[in-house]
């Protein structure tokens, strides 16, 4: 039975935030804009885009007549996640009002410093007017981030037992710190396991998170910290007493103004110096962590400048510059061949959009020379030889379920395959009309995962004992066009959900106006 890892996707760590902390957040103009940029679908943003500057309030039947007819799941989408991420008010339905949406206060406000310019909030960034050393330019931070960022992917991949020529390794020298490592634990990304190499081991939750495209990376390890700081500041304010929980707790950064600090770099500009005296205390507190992170560059000589990397300026970005795994980098080198060498990589080591070639017999070709991308491949993959610039190997039953024994899935598998095909397979895929994947490899894969595996679990709500057949119509029918029903019983009417908050809000409003 396949359990399904905990989620540590940024949408889903919002949704859980109460209406007073987001009322925190959007107080600041870089918060505010990073939601719009990075949060919201192409629908929502229009809608926002309409409200920023109406003066009252716009009755909410109006929105039906800027969507067709058959767009209203995605209207009602739409609306869920600006309700859910608390940008919008809509009032209850009454007898005689209608019901009127329109911007929350704080984000409509701050949004607005954010695209007009002005005020003395220095939400975007004090810039250093301190000299800077020419040597600490945007080559100089990538190769900085991107050998960060490496040593902590090796350290997950290195936990994974070695099975054949191949399998795991790829090391790279003193690995993360062991505040890294230790959060890495704490995650459940590893497990500690005496029996294994450097005795960690990698978890279901561990693969995921090594098959992510590299930005999802980055926000699964910083969700991770903001977890790990609620919970050592509870604990502090806990052994600390009740008279001592201000002491307790005073320069400890809390997950809200961890956030807002995130969200801010985000926003700043590569290779430029920024004030490190300009931030409060708490935010000081936090440029350590994210130094281990590789987020930050602080230089030795003058700790009254940081620098953003290119993993903090492209946390809010639409289109990732870290689109690979195995460098954390490759997008950026495949859009601009000429940062490669900014980067320092060689022709053979730079990455393509797409390295990766399957055949209907199994084989794979991977164009690649980076030790991690084939620690990655040799998870799922049998390696057979390796050249200058290019390995293959075969996907094998074997192969696959000794995947599958450490929690990797099948369609974890497929998706990874999927996403880094070379990109010959794309253009022949997209000219005949079919998958970029060999369906024969798809299904094979899965009819492999099926031979040991006959259960999946997923994690949600059941909701049941409804007081009308209407009301688990509404209610069911809502569910399934905001994207979160998981499954549903028309006859015992009962059904499930992947949330609920959404849920219950529109449950709410229903029985106010009934």
């Amino acid at each position: 039975m396949s359990v399904a890892p905990q989620s540590y996707q940024l949408s889903d760590y919002l949704e859980k935030l109460p209406g007073t902390t987001f009322r925190k957040l959007y107080q600041q103009p870089s918060t505010a804009f990073a939601i719009f940029r990075r949060m919201l679908p192409p629908l929502a943003k229009i809608f926002v885009q309409a409200l920023l500057y109406m003066p009252s309030p716009l009755l909410l039947s109006e929105l039906d007549v800027w969507v067709r007819p058959e767009a209203k799941m995605h209207r009602d989408r739409a609306l869920s996640i600006l309700r859910s991420l608390h940008i919008v008010q809509i009032s209850p339905p009454g007898k005689d009002k209608p019901q009127e949406i329109q911007l929350t206060t704080n984000f409509k406000n701050s949004l607005r410093l954010a695209l007009e310019g002005g005020g003395t909030h220095n939400s975007f960034g004090v810039p250093s007017t301190l000299p800077v050393d020419p040597r600490i330019d945007i080559a100089h931070l990538d190769q900085y981030a991107r050998k960060k960022w490496e040593d902590i992917l090796h350290y997950v991949v290195n936990s994974v037992p070695v099975h054949a020529e191949g399998g795991g390794g790829g090391g790279s020298g003193g690995g993360p710190k062991a505040s890294v490592k230790d959060l890495l634990l704490a995650g459940r990304l590893v497990e500690r396991r005496p029996d294994t190499r450097g005795g960690v081991a990698i978890t279901q939750a561990g693969f995921t998170f090594l098959l992510q495209e590299a930005n999802a990376q980055v926000w699964t390890l910083l969700l991770l910290w903001l977890e790990a700081a609620d919970h050592s500041k509870a604990a502090a304010a806990a052994a600390a007493g009740d008279h001592a929980k201000g002491a307790a707790s005073q320069g400890k950064p809390d997950s809200i103004d961890m956030l807002s600090f995130l969200f801010m770099l985000a926003s700043l500009e590569l290779g430029r110096a920024y004030d490190t005296d300009s931030l409060t205390e708490t935010r000081r507190n936090m440029l350590p962590a994210l130094v281990d992170f590789g987020l930050i560059y602080i230089p030795r000589e003058d700790t009254r400048q940081y620098f953003p990397t290119r993993l903090a300026t492209t946390l809010t970005s639409s289109a990732s510059a870290l689109r690979s795994v195995s460098t954390g980098f490759s997008a950026a080198a495949a859009n601009n061949p000429g940062d490669a060498a900014s980067l320092g990589m060689t022709p053979d080591t730079t990455p393509t959009k797409g390295s990766l070639i399957i055949e209907t017999n199994y084989r794979l070709y991977a164009y690649t020379s980076s030790p991690l991308q084939i620690a990655v491949l040799a998870l799922f993959t049998q390696l057979n030889m390796r050249f200058a610039g290019m390995v293959t190997g075969r996907l094998t039953r074997d192969s696959i379920r000794r995947a599958i024994s450490f929690g990797i899935t099948a369609d974890q598998i497929i998706s990874y395959l999927a996403s880094h095909a070379h990109e010959q397979m794309t253009r022949a895929a997209a000219a005949a009309g079919r998958p970029v994947l060999p369906p024969t490899v798809v299904d094979q894969i899965r009819l492999w995962q099926l031979e040991n595996e006959r259960m999946r679990t997923t994690a949600g709500f059941l909701f049941k004992d409804f007081d009308s057949p209407e009301e688990y119509i509404s209610l069911s029918g809502y569910a399934e066009e905001i994207g979160v029903l998981v499954w549903k019983s028309d006859r015992k009417r009962v059904f499930f959900a992947s949330k609920f908050e959404q849920l219950r809000d529109y449950l709410k409003s229903r029985k106010k106006a009934e």
